[in-house]
């Protein structure tokens, strides 16, 4: 019965986002109202209250009671949308009732989903909000009341009604029911099988396998932690099986799917929020980010080599990996092939972002339908379509209560100042110096992103801690990137690396050296974002010189730090090898124009050097 209760309600919520991408969403307030009440009943249904239990019937009450209240608040919205957007309302007890049931509704659905932490800091951000004005010097405010506070977050559209929760109920809905019905009409086996075949007989193929594989679903699931609970449970066995260590297989696993929050084309939900934010094209933060993440993941690729080479860990057998021929047939090719081309149409004739997503999934459908005639009955079709809207819906209801949460948080940072005061604060401690920001906001931002997931923490730090480097002369696109990479990879930054402890749970092992060896896999990515406060063209602005030498020195990072990392032997003498790798690694981050041309040179003359006396070092060893 439950289950049933959830697909219905799933493709409820499906339906209204295909409708809403197809023909233009509603008025903002009541797209939001609507997608919200949809998500938070979805969620109780998801996450039901004291399920298999003894006392599960009086959970149920309470999910209904929850359920019940939710529908009247934002039914409510829905009604008053004219008096609410036209007049400045005054908020009545009426109203604060319902503002304090929708505010606890969506922090239960959001505990139950995701865990304390985040409706945690939600209200202690309402608390602030509320008695700050107790609070000395520049942490203080001047108070605002209950009132007020209702007023912000409920009658109005800066509050729980603001611009999260609007990109939460257009442009990010429409992209999670469109990667979920990628995948599962035939998309993530083709992505599985690719990342075999492709990584599969090289050195550490089983990591790289899970490199690939990871990024791929990562870059649409739009969480790193439900990334690894999904390819992890293959992945990660795979690994085992063939004799990697636990650890090292749990890190491989939690880092690519990181990584998969960083890389264009989706990047997660967080990209669409930053856009909203700075209030540019979506299409220019696919092309500021891509440097960075074909960085990331090639690092990862490097260092997993150097580590599979010197333990000697196994490859795939060829037994083991699916052919081209079949990879590559057409009935598996031209739905994937249908969705990026409608997506693609949509982009290149300007229609918005949710639009877009609306003709990606109408060519995926229809090529699905085209290629599984005379292969998949009916019946079959139509459940692998519900299968998707299904778990469409279980993703719009972390993002849809976590962006609304975040609303709700940010409109008490921005009410009570507190962001300003904080920038201004960070900006006196480092003197105007932007590398001296750049390292207290890294710290902040890797210490409040931890236990969130990517794009609640994105949005944290985005309104706290983007401002500081603003304020000192970063380039607002620059500073967003460096907060959200470094809330990005907070997930796998002990001490509450959440990626790992997922990843090595699955591994049955420890997750103090799986964060280690974590890491390790991921330490250029701790140093791209500063690349991007030197480099200019590390985004993809610039002139082509400017581009071609942050490429050059992201290079030298990518093969220098594994390299000293993983222990790579160059000239034979340990000490003298890293000192070389160190002083390469110098040359990269330094501005001066010809410093990664030489960088390159001592590599390339090092490697060169090692390969010709290799016989002679392997004897000495």
């Amino acid at each position: 019965m439950l289950l049933r209760v959830q697909n219905g309600l799933a493709v409820l919520v499906g339906a209204f986002v295909f409708y809403t991408a197809a023909s233009g969403p509603f008025e903002s307030l009541i797209q939001r109202a609507i997608f919200l009440a949809l998500v938070v009943c979805l969620g109780l249904a998801i996450y039901p209250l004291g399920k298999d239990t003894k006392w599960r019937p009086m959970g149920l009450l309470i999910d209904i009671l929850i359920a019940a209240l939710t529908i009247t608040a934002c039914g409510y919205i829905v009604i008053n949308y004219d008096k609410i957007m036209t007049t400045l309302p005054w908020a009545t007890p009426y109203d604060m009732v319902l503002t304090t049931c929708l505010v606890v509704s969506v922090l239960e659905i959001g505990r139950r989903a995701v865990g304390i932490i985040f409706p945690l800091l939600v209200v202690i951000g309402l608390a602030y909000a509320l008695f700050g004005q107790n609070l000395p010097g520049i942490l203080g405010h001047r108070g605002f009341d209950s009132a007020f506070v209702t007023e912000t977050i409920f009658l109005g559209d800066l509050g729980i009604w603001g611009m999260l929760t609007g990109v939460a109920a257009t442009v990010i809905a429409a992209f999670v029911l469109f990667g979920a019905l990628l995948l599962h009409t035939g998309g993530g086996q083709s992505f599985m099988d690719l990342a075999m075949r492709i990584g599969g007989r090289q050195p550490g193929g089983a990591a790289k396998i899970a490199t690939i594989a990871s990024g791929l679903f990562g870059m649409i699931s739009g969480s790193a932690v439900a990334n690894v609970a999904t390819t992890g449970n293959f992945t990660i066995p795979m690994m085992k099986r063939l004799g990697y260590p636990a650890p090292f297989a749990a890190a491989v696993e939690a880092v690519a799917s990181t990584g998969g929050q960083i890389a264009p084309p989706i990047m997660g939900a967080a990209a669409f929020v930053m856009a909203e934010i700075l209030g540019i094209s979506y299409v220019d933060i696919m092309v500021a980010a891509v440097i960075p993440a074909l960085l990331f993941y090639l690092s990862v690729f490097v260092t997993v080599h150097i580590i599979s080479v010197r333990r000697g860990l196994r490859l795939v057998p060829d037994d083991e990996l699916p052919a081209w021929s079949h990879i590559l047939q057409w009935r598996r090719v031209l739905p994937i092939i249908a969705a990026l081309t409608g997506l693609g149409i949509g982009i290149f004739l300007g229609r918005s972002v949710a639009t877009s997503a609306f003709y990606g999934i109408v060519g995926l459908l229809v090529a699905f339908v085209g290629t599984s005639l005379g292969k998949l009955t009916t019946a079959e079709m139509v459940r692998r379509v519900i299968d998707g809207i299904a778990d469409a819906g279980k993703g719009m209801v972390i993002i849809g209560v976590l962006l609304a949460g975040a609303q709700i948080l940010v409109s008490m940072i921005n009410m009570t100042g507190i962001g300003v005061s904080l920038s201004s604060m960070i900006v006196a401690i480092a003197g105007n110096s932007i590398i001296l920001v750049a390292l207290i906001v890294a710290l902040v931002c890797l210490i409040m992103g931890m236990g969130l997931p990517t794009t609640a923490a994105y949005v944290l730090v985005a309104a706290v801690l983007a401002p500081a480097m603003i304020n000192v002369g970063v380039d607002p696109l620059t500073a967003h990137l460096f907060v959200f990479y470094f809330a990005t990879i907070s997930v796998i930054t002990p001490p509450v690396c959440v990626a790992v402890f997922v990843a090595s749970g699955i591994a049955n092992t420890n997750w103090l050296p799986a964060a280690v060896e974590a890491v390790r896999l991921g330490a250029v990515t701790y140093i791209v974002p500063f690349l991007l406060l030197i480099y200019p063209g590390m985004t993809g602005r610039g002139g082509a010189l400017e581009i071609i030498n942050a490429c050059i020195s992201g290079l030298v990072l990518v093969f220098a730090i594994p390299a000293l990392l993983g222990g790579q032997r160059l000239l034979g003498h340990i000490w003298l090898d890293r000192a070389i790798l160190l002083g390469c690694i110098a040359l990269a981050i330094w501005s001066f124009v010809l410093a990664p041309i030489i960088a390159v040179a001592m590599l390339a003359g090092c490697y060169y050097w090692s390969r010709a006396h290799k016989p002679r070092q392997e004897a000495r060893l």
